[in-house]
């Protein structure tokens, strides 16, 4: 089998309201798509991270490394990749390997559609059921503490077991307040996440998870600057919230600093923005080896792929509709929550549909 060409398609919608972290304001969500052909009629679909720009830098990247791809096996999938990560070349971050992990997630799904196989089964198949939690807890305009509460009471409604919210965007009192308020709202039962992006510096990080102690965090988010591992390590040592991150590492060599330094006990690898599966997996094993767990950051669909492959997956990441508005329109058969867990899909490869009717008027490049 060949690949015979690579083709990215970038699609942005707006969002009915802006949601904001503790650190960034977003307008609009989208889709960065790549999409593998080869001779023997097989389609690879592969998702990358990336929603800095209207898509053109993306799309330029791709253009880049398609006369590296063409014309290779997709089954060669670790040979592909070394081609691609040059980093003397292309940088070691940033969106280049966020358009190489979109092109190894399609080569993925290729192998799997080659296999009449799902992905989480080529990754070992430990289970076909694995925990989610529901991402949300945006700051918007005019959002009160009983909206927030009622969106975290809605999404244990439809059967999750645990739910994630923002902090780091308001003083820190008033952070703690709406912790406060959450919990009370889903009571002792629900995990309940909180997550800064990287909001804070280290005595900061500190100060607030003290507070955050007396109701029952699940875990403490990228509290701190990505690249600031010490800080991690130091905020992970001053308090009893297990302190995770991971969705801004790059590549096994971030992930291998942040795990011989002991820096969290969580790790979140994205497969759209680190390196793609084919990087994921190795993460995982260099975390199992030191017992700790992965938890990937971002997109559901690829996301359960590698908790339910690996044997140290703990639990999936999920947007619905309050968030990602478009997802039960662009993607065919989508994920749904059942009981507090998801299953991955058994259709070969990622499993991944687009719908292209949904999308035709929101592509962009």
């Amino acid at each position: 089998m060949k690949i015979t060409n690579v083709v990215t398609e970038v699609y942005r919608w707006k969002r009915d309201k802006p949601i904001r972290n503790g650190m960034y304001v977003y307008a609009e969500a989208g889709l960065n798509v790549v999409k593998i052909e080869t001779d023997e009629g097989i389609t690879g679909i592969g998702l990358g991270g990336g929603m800095t720009d209207d898509g053109r830098v993306f799309q330029a990247i791709g253009e880049q490394f398609k006369p590296i791809v063409v014309g290779q096996d997709p089954l060669q999938n670790e040979k592909i990749w070394d081609n691609l990560w040059q980093p003397k070349l292309i940088g070691r971050r940033g969106l280049t390997t966020r358009v190489i992990s979109a092109i190894d997630n399609a080569l993925w799904d290729v192998k799997g559609k080659a296999a009449n196989m799902p992905v989480y089964k080529l990754l070992g198949g430990f289970s076909d059921s694995v925990p989610v939690y529901i991402a949300g807890g945006y700051y918007e305009e005019g959002k009160g503490l009983k909206d927030l509460a009622d969106e975290m009471t809605e999404s244990v409604s439809i059967g999750a077991k645990a739910v994630k919210m923002k902090i780091g965007g308001a003083p820190i009192n008033e952070d703690v307040e709406r912790v406060r308020v959450v919990r009370e709202a889903i009571g002792p039962d629900i995990d309940l996440m909180v997550d800064a992006n990287a909001a804070y510096r280290h005595y900061d990080a500190i100060k607030i998870a003290k507070k955050m102690e007396p109701y029952d965090v699940f875990w403490f988010e990228e509290p701190v600057n990505p690249d600031d591992y010490q800080g991690h390590k130091l905020v992970s040592q001053s308090t009893s919230i297990p302190i995770s991150t991971g969705e801004n590492e790059y590549t096994r060599y971030g992930f291998r600093d942040l795990i011989e330094g002991r820096c969290v006990s969580i790790l979140q690898p994205d497969p759209l923005i680190m390196g793609g599966i084919t990087e994921i997996q190795k993460v995982a094993a260099m975390a199992h080896a030191h017992d700790l767990p992965i938890s990937p950051h971002g997109n559901q669909d690829i996301g359960v792929h590698v908790v339910a492959g690996v044997p140290n997956g703990l639990t999936v990441e999920y947007y619905r509709a309050s968030t990602d508005p478009m997802y039960d329109l662009w993607c065919k058969e989508p994920l749904r929550v059942d009981d507090g867990v998801v299953h991955p899909p058994e259709r070969p490869g990622l499993g991944i549909e687009l719908n292209d009717e949904a999308l035709k008027d929101l592509r962009v490049g």
